[in-house]
């Protein structure tokens, strides 16, 4: 599950990357996510969501090749 990302690329280079419930998703989220029961969300440092990925490689790989620094949240 991949969704579009859209990045700024004005102003602060680091992305915070964070694991998310498919079950506290909107119900078309958690249909399209299947049997996954994590994303991880990768947001920018106001906290708008970038982008909602299958794994965190992915999330962090996905970061990196638009020039940014991922950062895990806990």
């Amino acid at each position: 599950m991949n969704t579009p990302i859209e990045l700024n690329t004005e102003g602060d280079r680091i992305v915070y990357v964070k694991m998310v419930e498919v079950a506290d998703l909107p119900r078309e989220l958690r249909e399209q996510a299947g049997d996954l029961h994590h994303l991880y969300a990768v947001h920018d440092s106001d906290g708008q969501q970038l982008a909602l990925v299958a794994d965190r490689k992915l999330a962090f790989n996905l970061a990196r090749e638009h020039d940014f620094s991922p950062v895990a949240v806990h």
